[in-house]
């Protein structure tokens, strides 16, 4: 993963709520086999807590619906959610699926580049993020 600018991965955001919900979802034995668990965890890693509060607007959480563009120019909404709440067919994408941990903590304008589990690469950029969903 990337960010063409720097060679550097972007920077990520991630709230308190969403980081600690993350934390348990990876310490769970089911989940934790998840090939995408590891690179979740080193996500959230890197990444810079935030309080609720703080969290800018425009930056993917959890439940955020999210405009991004691939890098044939192909748009895509998508709703970042549990793995228990994924759903291809409405746009709900698992936070353990690649593009699910590559847009997570991401704002408007960022880019990334996620190596996929056949060994392509996705790249992706965030064009927008719409408020939550409800009571998420």
């Amino acid at each position: 993963m990337s960010n063409p600018h720097s060679g550097l991965p972007p920077s990520l955001l991630v709230s308190e709520e969403d980081a600690a919900r993350l934390d348990a979802l990876l310490e769970n034995p089911v989940w934790r086999r998840e090939p995408a668990a590891q690179a979740l965890q080193e996500e959230l890693l890197r990444a810079r807590i935030l309080p609720a509060a703080q969290m800018p607007d425009d930056v993917v959480r959890m439940h955020s619906r999210v405009d991004c563009v691939d890098a044939d120019g192909t748009r895509r909404t998508v709703t970042l959610v549990y793995p228990h709440e994924a759903d291809a067919a409405s746009g709900r994408v698992s936070v353990l699926a690649p593009v699910g941990s590559a847009l997570l903590g991401l704002s408007v304008g960022q880019r990334i580049d996620w190596p996929r589990p056949d060994g392509s690469t996705l790249s992706l950029e965030v064009a927008a993020v719409h408020p939550r969903d409800a009571g998420a």
